[in-house]
């Protein structure tokens, strides 16, 4: 049963992948930390029903809290892990992951991402 859902749950994160929309990112905040080379970047990220962020990795840490709705967080290397309103994660920088939302309404989180200045805040994963 456990792995029937895990497949189930990859078939729809592989369908969201596709999809253009779905997933919103609006920058809240950003300003320089005191690591040189560094900046904090704060960030809304809404993510629709059955929707998946994409496997991707960051060029720092991210730190997140999850605000409403439900999902699973994917990192690569780790059995998945179950999120809902009030959780919270860190992923080092560079770790490949997704989330998916699996709840019934929208997830939202609030990520804070420490990150290095001028390159991109996520990059696809191969």
């Amino acid at each position: 049963m456990k792995l029937l859902k895990l497949v189930l749950l990859l078939l729809v994160a592989g369908s969201a992948l596709a999809q253009t929309g779905g997933i919103r990112r609006t920058v809240i905040q950003k300003a320089d930390v005191s690591i040189p080379g560094r900046e904090a970047v704060v960030a809304r990220v809404e993510l629709d029903v059955g929707v998946a962020a994409g496997r991707h990795s960051h060029p720092g840490d991210e730190i997140s809290y999850v605000l409403e709705g439900e999902g699973e967080l994917l990192i690569e290397g780790e059995d998945p892990r179950r999120l809902k309103a009030g959780d919270s994660f860190i992923i080092p920088a560079g770790t490949i992951h997704d989330a998916v939302n699996t709840g019934k309404g929208p997830m939202k989180l609030v990520g804070v991402y420490v990150v290095d200045k001028g390159k991109p805040l996520a990059t696809a994963a191969k």
